[in-house]
């Protein structure tokens, strides 16, 4: 039976070892979705990290999710997290700390330096309290819409930016804004690794890659490899693979039975997460 955990150990064991944990979206608390990343991570014996979107979790609650993920988490016997990804506000970071969380992310990336700084801070002092971790974010996304047109300007993180935003606040881990991008790509997107080769010269935390749906495989190898990322997410390629099982699994015999295309789905999801495991590294870690 696995324990829920906190993975932060975990993360700078990637980060020293050059291999990074997924964290793949589960889609506010889907089943199919949840039980697929656990068996996978089992099968593989990897450690994995459950990442709950707020916009997701309001179709069903944010305490819903939490109770399937850490159901399905005690299935398996390797680690597994859960995860608030992009909390928006010192509000919803608290209310996923009190449901029982095990990791935060607070996202200020909109808001200048100092302010992003402050609010950081103020999520980090309560979380270290109850021993969750906290991952901060500079450097705002991109935005694609179902095109893969951007819908929001590129900002990448300024290392100079990054240096002053670590003076005034302490989170666990961070996510760098290198070009990145929530969403499909049109074409090759344009990212940056020397950003993330120069933070790397004065900062030892782990580091996040968003929005790895898309990206070149090879640069993902390298920035987990040679370059402090110790972990990747994955969401849009996820959901989008969850949809094409279950709309084959609709063309199979199930007589009406909803459990059978559900299962048929999430039985062919594992495979996807596998491979996303692969590509991180993280085989064999648990």
């Amino acid at each position: 039976m696995s324990v829920l955990c906190n993975n932060l150990e975990q993360m700078r064991r990637a980060r020293r070892e050059g291999y990074a944990i997924p964290a793949i979206n589960t889609q506010g608390g889907n089943y199919d979705i949840i039980m697929a990343i656990c068996k996978a991570a089992e099968e593989l014996k990897s450690p994995v990290i459950l990442a709950h979107y707020v916009t997701t979790g309001a179709y069903s609650g944010h305490d819903w999710f939490y109770q399937v993920a850490k159901w399905c988490a005690e299935k398996v016997s390797v680690p597994v997290s859960i995860h608030l990804d992009h909390g928006a506000d010192f509000a919803i970071c608290m209310e996923a700390l009190r449901l029982g969380f095990t990791s935060l992310m607070i996202d200020g990336s909109t808001l200048p330096v100092r302010e992003n700084a402050e609010l950081t801070e103020s999520v980090v002092k309560v979380a270290r309290y109850f021993h969750v971790p906290v991952e901060a974010e500079i450097g705002e996304l991109q935005r694609l819409d179902s095109t893969g047109a951007v819908m929001e300007n590129k900002n990448l993180a300024d290392p100079d930016q990054v240096r002053e935003f670590l003076t005034l606040c302490h989170p666990d881990t961070l996510a760098i804004g290198i070009g990145n991008a929530h969403g499909f790509y049109k074409g090759k997107p344009d990212i940056h690794l020397e950003i993330l080769e120069q933070v790397r010269t004065f900062c030892d935390l782990p580091l996040v890659l968003h929005g790895c749906t898309g990206m070149d495989e090879g640069i993902i190898r390298k920035a987990v490899r040679e370059l402090g990322i110790a972990k990747i997410n994955f969401g849009t390629e996820i959901r989008w693979k969850y949809i094409e099982h279950l709309e084959e699994g609709l063309k199979t015999d199930h007589q009406g039975h909803s459990w059978k295309v559900s299962q048929y789905a999430g039985s062919a999801l594992i495979e996807d997460v596998k491979h996303i495991i692969r590509l991180s590294g993280s085989e064999g870690k648990a």
